[in-house]
């Protein structure tokens, strides 16, 4: 696009428009005086958006309306803007920007020479007919649509719009993940039934997962609660009867009247037809099949009509009647496991249910959630020539640091000789190992898709912005040809199990903080790391810094480094100490505490391994991770693994809250205007994650120094543990203080303690355990430890833990193997190496990691993962332990920022 002359506007000086525009490089939104001299500097003649007239990609419905967001965008910011459909209607001069397909003649004109990727597009500057023009050009419609979205994006965020467009660089891109996807799910009567029905807020919504490349939408029903025992909210929790009255059967809802009913069934088709309208696949989460409630007499709705020999065929006759009535839904998911409302292995109703998908005569692809799922329902799956993916849950119900887990818990394991039998007879029994991973999913020459469902267990409410974690995801989740993620958004679960309170889901005390009854609008930064980084890992730094340029002004760069250190915390928590692994016990962003002094109360933090206490709690990678007690026996014995101990984690979150801290004093100074609700609300929940990082830093040391009481008695240890409690205190009052006024009083995902209230209640957990330990203190002699040599270098290493060295290693990963083969790996490590181990596995959770000493000597050393081993469907993970005095190291590791993947993985050739 041409420059434009700065002496063109109606009287404007060059001198007066620079002054001004500094005004709008202050902070201002938009500046009417810049809007002025953009009208005026194209000498009154619109900017013309060209969707060429022969090109199908260009005409299709999402491309238009594209171009008409990004009309009304640059309207909005003062630039004139009309559509056509030719470069003739476009005035010689004219500045144009030209949409087509990636076969058409103007992207051929431009040199754009995008390659035939579903979602591809390319960005660039030609002249065509004398005239200067940015071309926009999508292998496809949805890939036009990125493309328009992302200069609508531009036009929105910059200072100056038109320069913004002018200043576009060439570029190609292709999507690393082929779904990504958004969930958002209605579990709350009280907080839900208003943006369902608020169409503004899906247009909103919607345009907005569409302009952060997400190409999928999950609209997720009957989720509320994990079974239909003491249910009290059951709306919408059996979705049919609260859509459609099914010809030949007199199923309804009690006290449910047929205009609500219908309202329900239009809403859901005006969703669909929206999401189809910006080029998104909308899926419809059906979770629950069971329609009695048991142990319920409080529930609000119940399902009148239904008998258990009907069930199967209603449910099919149902869905096949939401499918035909909502034609743009394009898949269906579905709980198959026992919290359906099913019995597990009750493959001939689930055969049924399907049915009803076919009999639509759709290609819609068929979801199931992970758990529970062994072959023959696979097989039952893929009969109906449907497509057919697989969700598994990524870390559990968490979000742990940007990598596949290399072993799931032990609690997950199935026992030996596990038996199938009763309502959860695969997910107790021997498929438990697919209740939190990806389990033997990922066999090599799989006929169905794998998509991994992030759940939201770690961070619900606190703003998430890390660039560097989201590229590592970006990268991980074609992990062996996985199709992408699925992100339970931001609030998921905000007020389930009847918990909901009136007044909207985002928390807040301060109105003025409230960005509206939704709530989603706060997350804007969240999403777009989520998107655009899930579809390009390597976008440029100004994918998202445009947007915090705009928000916080000169404090962007401070703001964007306090965000992305802070927003790295609650994973490493995740990834090292997991009380449990479901969310609905284990909230670390506002954790109720685990006594390090004596088992968890009966309820709390079950789903642990005996002791229940602080010191036993398995990490959610057990590969990779020490427990407390197991890093205080090393010390004791003075042989210390490979494995990431708690004072490893430790002093990651203290140095990352320490360094967010910092960061964030910076952009106070330097944002403008320093009083904004968004600089707000991110400075608040950096704070608080920063205080949680330093709770949970302190805390493993104490509870590592008192183990080390424990199995010493060595009192001094005992007095250093209380005193680094005090300290994981301390910080948690400071969070506490950030907290205040902010939030409100009852944040609530659920009806148990761990599911609500506030940072503040949490104290008395903490104080009583401390008191515990005082007195435990207090009770003890002076030591008679015949040891205290050991104990006191113990201590230190706690306090004061040895970084590893960061020398070369020197390897090369093969590219593939051969089934039935020997695989052989090398490994250099310059200096000498006392010993080497080769830790491998299939890739497969149900199964436990092998370990081989290597061959060799000083630097060099090599093994082979034997040939019947390799002899498996499964591609093959490994990494090295490097033994070099007293402590060995991980090789590959997670590397310096805690980014990277601890293990190799070679797929079959």
């Amino acid at each position: 696009m041409g420059k434009r002359s700065h002496n063109s506007g109606k009287g404007l000086s060059r001198r007066r428009f620079i002054a001004k525009s500094a005004t709008v490089a202050a902070g201002a939104a938009s500046s009417p005086l810049l809007t002025e001299y953009l009208w005026a500097a194209d000498g009154g003649r619109p900017l013309a958006i060209v969707l060429v007239s022969n090109d199908a990609v260009a005409q299709a419905a999402p491309s238009r309306w594209a171009a008409g967001y990004l009309q009304a965008a640059l309207n909005a910011r003062g630039v004139s803007a009309r559509i056509c459909n030719a470069l003739e209607q476009v005035s010689a001069g004219q500045e144009s920007i030209v949409a087509a397909g990636r076969e058409s003649a103007e992207a051929r004109a431009g040199g754009i020479n995008l390659p035939d990727v579903p979602e591809g597009l390319g960005l660039g500057h030609t002249t065509i007919g004398g005239n200067k023009v940015l071309l926009a050009i999508g292998a496809d419609t949805q890939g036009l649509v990125y493309a328009l979205l992302d200069l609508a994006d531009r036009v929105k965020q910059a200072e100056n719009p038109m320069a913004a467009l002018r200043g576009v660089e060439s570029s190609l891109e292709r999507p690393a993940n082929c779904i990504r996807s958004a969930m958002r799910s209605l579990v709350s009567e009280v907080e839900d039934k208003t943006w369902y029905h608020d169409r503004a807020f899906w247009r909103d919504y919607l345009t907005m997962l569409a302009a952060q490349r997400f190409n999928r939408f999950n609209l997720a029903l009957g989720i509320g609660y994990d079974g239909s025992s003491g249910l009290r909210d059951g709306y919408f929790y059996f979705a049919y009867p609260f859509l459609v009255q099914v010809p030949g059967y007199d199923v309804k809802v009690a006290r449910f009247s047929d205009e609500e009913r219908a309202a329900n069934l239009e809403t859901l088709k005006f969703i669909s037809d929206e999401a189809a309208l910006r080029g998104l696949h909308f899926q419809l989460g059906i979770w629950t099949h069971g329609y009695k409630w048991t142990d319920g007499p409080r529930v609000n709705y119940v399902i009148e009509g239904l008998t258990d020999d009907r069930q199967a065929e209603y449910s099919r006759d149902a869905l096949q009647a939401v499918l035909e009535a909502c034609l743009a839904i394009k898949g269906v998911t579905i709980r198959i496991h026992g919290e359906s409302g099913v019995p597990e292995g009750n493959y001939d109703f689930w055969k049924t249910v399907f049915d009803g998908m076919v009999r639509t005569g759709r290609p819609l692809e068929l979801d199931m959630h992970a758990k529970g799922m062994d072959q023959k329902t696979i097989e039952v799956a893929l009969a109906t020539g449907l497509p057919v993916t697989i969700s598994p849950k990524f870390w559990g119900e968490h979000t742990g640091l940007p990598y596949m887990q290399a072993a799931i818990r032990n609690l997950e394991m199935p026992a030996r000789n596990a038996q199938d039998k009763g309502f959860f007879s695969l997910s107790s029994g021997s498929r438990s190992f697919l209740r939190y991973s990806y389990g033997d999913l990922l066999a090599e020459g799989r006929k169905y898709q794998v998509l991994h469902r992030v759940w939201p267990g770690t961070q619900r409410i606190l703003l998430w912005g890390d660039p560097a974690m989201a590229a590592a995801l970006g990268r991980n989740w074609s992990f062996c040809g996985t199709d992408g993620f699925e992100l339970m958004e931001p609030l998921s679960f905000k007020g389930r199990r009847a918990s909901g309170l009136p007044g909207g889901r985002d928390g807040y005390a301060d109105a003025t903080l409230s960005t509206g009854g939704s709530g989603w609008e706060k997350f804007l930064y969240t999403y777009r790391m989520w998107g655009r980084l899930g579809y390009n890992p390597d976008a440029k730094p100004e994918t998202w810094q445009r947007m915090l340029r705009k928000q916080f002004g000169p404090g962007a760069e401070s703001a964007e480094a306090a965000l992305s250190s802070a927003s790295r915390l609650l994973p490493i928590i995740t990834s090292a100490h997991a009380p449990s692994a479901g969310n609905n016990n284990y909230w670390p962003e506002m954790y109720l505490n685990q006594p390090i002094m004596a088992d968890t109360r009966r309820g709390l933090y079950d789903d642990s391994p005996a002791p229940r206490r602080f010191g036993t709690v398995s990490p959610m990678d057990p590969q990779m991770f020490l427990t407390v007690e197991q890093f205080a026996g090393e010390l004791i014995q003075e042989k210390r693994g490979c494995k990431y101990s708690p004072a490893d984690v430790a002093r990651w979150l203290e140095t990352l809250a320490l360094d967010a801290k910092e960061h964030l004093a910076r952009a106070e100074r330097a944002t403008l205007p320093r009083g904004a609700p968004e600089f707000r609300r991110m400075s608040v929940d950096v704070a608080i994650q920063n205080g949680t990082g330093l709770f949970f830093a302190w805390k493993f040391r104490a509870a590592v120094l008192y183990a080390l009481y424990e199995k010493s008695g060595h009192r001094p240890a005992l007095a250093l543990a209380v005193t680094a409690y005090g300290k994981a205190r301390a910080a948690w009052a400071e969070l506490v203080n950030h907290s205040k006024g902010a939030y409100v009083a009852d944040v609530t995902y659920g009806l148990t303690p761990e599911l609500r209230g506030n940072w503040a209640d949490r104290l008395a957990a903490i104080d009583a355990d401390i008191a515990a330990m005082q007195k435990k203190m207090d009770e003890t002699p002076q030591p008679m430890s015949g040891n205290s040599r050991v104990i006191e270098h113990a201590t230190e290493l706690v306090l004061l833990p040895e970084k590893q060295v960061g020398e070369r290693i020197l390897h090369t990963a093969p590219k593939t193997f051969k089934r039935g083969q020997a695989l052989t790996v090398e490994v250099t490590a310059p200096g000498r190496m006392a010993s080497a181990r080769l830790h491998y596995r299939r890739v497969n959770q149900a199964e436990t990691w092998r370990v081989t000493d290597m061959g060799g000597k000083s630097e060099h050393w090599s093994a082979a993962i034997p040939a019947e081993y390799t002899d498996s469907a499964f591609p093959l993970a490994y990494y090295f332990e490097l033994c070099e005095g007293p402590r060995a190291r991980l090789y590959p590791g997670l590397g310096a920022n805690l980014m990277g993947q601890p293990y190799f993985v070679v797929r079959q050739s």
